[in-house]
């Protein structure tokens, strides 16, 4: 994943295209404009160049059409020792905190997703409001840089075509969460893989099957899916709310995955289920389930359809006992008032996780890949350690300076 580099890489000077195939070089050690659409690359969302005496977090952003990119970033300062966190688009974990000496270098290099709401012409994904303003699902690839001592020297991007691609579907456990303190684990999912594997993420808050479908995004997934691709399904928290006609785990819940699985397996793809993360709810010092039918369901129609599955309702819940009812909130969002700027009330929240949650919860599906003998494991990055429940991370050790974007606004759902 790193590697020491003697000095500066001698790339060629900035360029910029809306063709896709052209290769976008920038040289952070000199002056670079603020992001416009007009310039097409920039420092983006009001934050400037770190320097040796200013280092605050900052993002960068370029103009590029949807696709997958292939990402170098070189990592340290002749100026100035550093501690650098690194992440793409929204909140994508790449570098946890990589430091580095002063004068000393080190290349970077993953796969960057960028997609829009665009399907065919005819159609698009319906976006939900707070969609709308996200980073996510804009026409140009974001990149944060953060730490105690933020240091960038280059940015190298490039068309990319990676030998895997997962697509992700669920809702607010799964989705590229845009605001501190809430993570998902599928915006950690990316760190784990190298440049050749894609992680394009449909999922969002607050949906169900039913209203995956209704937007739109399933449509995109079949209209662009390639054989050989993966779609990885978790729903659960927000189906089981239902009460309409026809609802429950064995009914429109069960129709409606097989609706995925009925679309998706003429494009050839790989289907893998997931049963749905438990929540935080202890009794008598044990967790107690909340999701009533649904995992078993999805276990039903896995083992039915001869599909991969990966029971995080399962793994989640050993996650839970095993660090007790008291740690455990280290991996959802329980703060107490004023941990964060205008944050008057104290948040405790037993459905959605911070950072380390996610990144705890998302080592537990890549254990689900490998016990699956999913292919995509071949390309996991050589820092990847398997990883038991009652092993679990220590959460003082985890390094993630907080995004300096936090509405404190909820995920929809619980």
């Amino acid at each position: 994943m790193k590697k020491i580099i003697a000095g500066l890489l001698l790339l060629q000077p900035f360029c910029f295209t809306l063709l896709y195939g052209q290769t976008w070089d920038i040289d952070l050690t000199k002056p670079q404009p603020a992001y416009t659409d007009q310039t097409g690359y920039g420092y983006d969302r009001n934050t400037q160049a770190v320097t040796k005496d200013q280092k605050q977090p900052m993002f960068f952003s370029v103009k590029v059409p949807e696709g997958d990119y292939k990402v170098t970033v070189t990592l340290g300062s002749k100026e100035y020792a550093g501690c650098t966190a690194l992440r793409s688009e929204t909140r994508r974990m790449v570098v946890g905190g990589l430091k580095t000496k002063k004068g000393e270098l080190m290349d970077v290099v993953f796969n960057v997703n960028v997609h829009t709401t665009y399907i065919d012409g005819k159609k698009n994904v319906t976006l939900q409001k707070r969609e709308e303003i996200d980073w996510g699902w804009d026409d140009r690839l974001t990149l944060e840089f953060n730490g105690e001592a933020p240091a960038v020297s280059r940015i190298r991007i490039e068309p990319n075509q990676p030998k895997a691609k997962i697509w992700l579907c669920g809702n607010s456990t799964v989705v590229d969460q845009d605001n501190e303190p809430y993570t998902s684990w599928g915006q950690m999912l990316p760190y784990w893989f190298d440049e050749r594997v894609s992680v394009e993420n449909m999922a969002m808050s607050g949906l169900r099957t039913s209203t995956f479908i209704s937007q739109n995004r399933l449509a995109k997934i079949v209209q662009e899916a390639k054989p050989g691709d993966y779609v990885l399904i978790e729903f659960g928290h927000n189906d089981e709310k239902d009460r309409e006609p026809g609802s429950g785990a064995w009914y429109n819940f069960t129709y409606n995955l097989k609706r995925f699985i009925d679309e998706l397996r003429p494009k050839g793809v790989h289907i893998l289920l997931a049963t749905p993360t438990e929540r935080r709810n202890f009794v008598n010092g044990k967790i107690e389930a909340t999701h009533g039918d649904y995992p078993e369901a999805i276990r039903m129609i896995a083992k039915r359809e001869g599909l991969p599955l990966i029971d995080l309702t399962e793994s989640t819940t050993a996650l839970y006992n095993a660090m007790g009812d008291s740690l455990s909130k280290r991996l959802f969002v329980h703060y107490p008032a004023q941990t964060y700027v205008g944050q008057e009330k104290a948040l405790k929240d037993d459905t959605h996780t911070n950072a380390f949650g996610a990144y705890e919860i998302c080592k537990l599906v890549v254990m689900g890949l490998k016990a699956n003998n999913i292919g995509l494991v071949k390309y996991l990055r050589p820092c990847w350690q398997d990883f038991e429940p009652r092993l679990y991370d220590d959460w003082q050790s985890f390094y993630w300076p907080v995004t300096p974007i936090h509405l404190l606004e909820k995920p929809a759902g619980d």
